[in-house]
């Protein structure tokens, strides 16, 4: 299953930085073998041994401690989740992914949360035995579970026509990364504990490391996330950092010296076809929800790296690096918004690795980024859960630096503009999230995760969302299959963009912006939209913030003939210009004034006398939608059909402002 492309070695920038670091050209594996540290230290995380980490009085975060022991002790008692073949079987049946995912998740933080407290009362006889049985159980049962890998990504079915998967052929995906992560980091906190109690333990925690992950990394080349085709997404450093996490440890007996080196080699060289791919203003097309199963994923395997060397391998001085460290800040509107693009949600949890953030700015010199992510450890609060992984929680728990950090206030940069996704957003002042902010995107329809959404544009006020992209639903079968944009929230028409005579926007990279004009002061975009509908003629969107008359200004301009020309034209449909709305809507005569969610302060929308508008509500069922919006958002279409341009005033209602500023 390999190709002459496949084995081939490739050296980007990373590559090159390494081989100068080392101070030699040549094959990078038999240059680690000489620099990797031995695998007990190789990560950089103290063993429970080490009680003035994990003593009572230990170095350790005690907040983030206290937090998961609670948990903890709630999971006593109860039978541990078992992953079913019915529900793993299910995602070819009615599409359902979560049922398995959830079971297989919550037994994985049970885990962890396990390890922590046999870390935390290794000084008391009898609690660290029983917490050690605990742990022995969950992995013992992830040990023990056929597959590793997420039903939905599995080939079984595609190769073999199988609806479970093939033991003799595991599948190496996100879930398989994870899973052998976990195991990886319980055996560095507790393996030399869990061996003197139940001898045997850690050679089967190597032999199913083996089996479901290094064999599978080495043997078959052809897997899609390695990017061999150019096409490198999130995956790819998400499953290369956990290869690297597990070699450095599980590959701990001399004669696997050479083997260790060779393959921790061949998951930098991995990364760095992601790190060569980056685009040089550190961009997401993705967006922010998904930096941090990508990018980030990819400053923590290079961290390793630079850990495990010693700190002769160090990729912190690479431009596109240190640039995508900034991209969380960037994409921030306010409290927990983000402008979110492609798949990405507007409101993420709040758990998030900011360690890791905050470790990368510092080493990026990047002091806004810091702060962004130290407004986040706040007095009182866990500097880590086991919700973000547990070799993420470990990290997070015992970064003194971390723990130590002082609450501190996001930058809000007044203007950024990201070229290689031809995205822009612009607020009224920098260093707040009041008053208005508009974010507006440009770029092509063939991104990763991708929605069709050229010339789409975002309104907040006071850092909430009003104007909004819905985001996505529950991922199931179909979101990443052949009816992808059968799902109402990838369509343009739920997007805000035109309509143009019933014609909605095509998937393809093929369909862009064109003609993207920007003024980063002027706080201004104008891009042509008619190259992502299949021939239609030019339409031109110009989408400004006035800053001193406090408003945000659409124009859309099109000839009166725009209709005609699209390649599957509808005489009997109208253009229509749609703007997607989130909270309460109140209509008057030729605006709408919207109440945004969590308070902040209404808008007004207004646009011409004669234009004919209506309000369609999309009520939402899904809990991944609902979770961030509410029960409801609300579509404005202006009926454009008989015009030639149109324009859209956004400003700010403050007749009953608590606040007007």
């Amino acid at each position: 299953m390999t190709t002459d492309a496949s084995t081939a070695t490739f050296e980007g920038e990373l590559a090159a930085v390494y081989h100068r670091q080392a101070g030699v050209d040549g094959d990078l594996g038999a240059t680690l073998a000489s620099l990797l540290a031995p695998a007990e230290g190789a990560l950089p995380v103290a063993t429970s041994a080490d009680r003035t980490v994990w003593g009572p009085d230990g170095s350790a975060d005690p907040v983030a401690i206290a937090d998961v022991l609670a948990r903890a002790h709630d999971d006593l008692g109860r039978p541990w989740g078992v992953p079913l073949a019915t529900a793993a079987a299910r995602i070819h049946d009615d599409g359902d992914r979560v049922g398995w995912e959830t079971v297989v998740f919550e037994r994985q933080f049970r885990l962890a949360r396990a390890a922590i407290a046999a870390a935390h009362h290794a000084d008391d006889p009898e609690l660290g035995r029983g917490w050690l049985a605990e742990v022995l159980d969950g992995v013992w049962l992830i040990c023990e579970q056929s597959s590793w890998c997420w039903p939905a990504h599995d080939d079984a079915f595609r190769e073999r026509g199988s609806v479970l998967p093939t033991v003799t052929a595991p599948y190496l995906d996100l879930g398989a990364g994870e899973a052998v992560a976990l195991l990886t980091w319980v055996d560095q906190l507790l393996g030399a504990r869990l061996e003197a109690r139940y001898p045997g333990i850690r050679s089967r925690i190597r032999h199913e490391a083996r089996v479901r992950v290094f064999q599978p990394f080495t043997d078959r080349r052809d897997w899609h996330w390695i990017g061999l085709d150019g096409d490198v997404h999130n995956w790819n450093p998400w499953i290369h950092g956990n290869v690297i996490t597990a070699a450095l440890r599980l590959l701990d007996d001399p004669s696997e010296a050479d083997e260790r080196a060779r393959i921790v080699a061949l998951a930098i060289e991995g990364i760095d076809r992601y790190v060569s791919a980056l685009p040089a203003d550190g961009a997401i097309d993705e967006g922010y929800a998904y930096w941090w199963n990508g990018a980030c994923r990819a400053l923590e395997a290079l961290d390793l790296v630079r850990h495990a060397t010693g700190g002769v391998l160090d990729a912190s001085g690479i431009a596109a690096l240190r640039e995508t460290v900034a991209f969380p800040h960037r994409m921030h509107l306010g409290g927990d918004w983000y402008l979110n693009l492609a798949d990405g949600q507007a409101r993420v949890s709040a758990a998030q690795p900011w360690h890791a953030l905050h470790r990368a700015a510092w080493n990026a010199g990047d002091s806004g980024a810091a702060a962004h992510a130290a407004s986040h450890r706040c007095a009182g609060t866990p500097a880590a859960t086991e919700h973000e992984g547990f070799g993420r929680l470990l990290r997070g728990i015992t970064d003194p630096v971390w723990v130590s950090a002082a609450c501190d206030t996001p930058p809000f940069p007044r203007d950024v503009w990201l070229p290689s996704t031809e995205v822009l957003l612009a607020r009224e002042h920098g260093g707040t999230a009041r008053g208005l902010t508009v974010a507006v995107k440009g770029g092509h329809n063939g991104e990763h995760h991708n929605h069709n959404d050229v010339g789409s544009f975002v309104v907040a006020s006071d850092g909430v969302p009003v104007i909004v992209d819905a985001g996505r639903p529950t991922y199931t079968l179909q979101t990443f299959g052949p009816g992808r944009y059968d799902i109402w929230t990838m369509q343009s028409g739920w997007h805000n963009v035109p309509v143009i005579g019933g014609v909605e926007q095509s998937p393809g990279a093929e369909f862009a912006a064109s003609g993207v004009e920007v003024s980063v002061d002027g706080a201004s975009m104008s891009l042509d939209l008619s190259g992502a509908y299949a021939g239609a003629a030019p339409w031109r969107r110009t989408v400004r913030l006035e800053r001193e008359t406090r408003r945000v200004v659409i124009e859309d301009a099109w000839p009166a003939s725009a209709a005609e020309h699209v390649e599957t034209p509808r005489t009997d449909e109208k253009t229509q210009v749609r703007m997607l709305l989130a909270g309460d809507v109140r209509r008057d005569a030729a605006s709408v004034t919207v109440t945004p969610l969590d308070g902040a302060t209404p808008v007004r929308i207004s646009w011409p006398e004669g234009v004919e508008a209506s309000l369609v509500v999309r009520e939402l069922d899904d809990p991944v939608l609902s979770s961030v919006w509410g029960a409801r958002l609300t579509r404005l279409d202006l009926d454009v059909t008989t015009a030639e341009s149109v324009a859209v005033t956004v400003e700010l209602d403050l007749t009953n402002a608590e606040d007007a500023r």
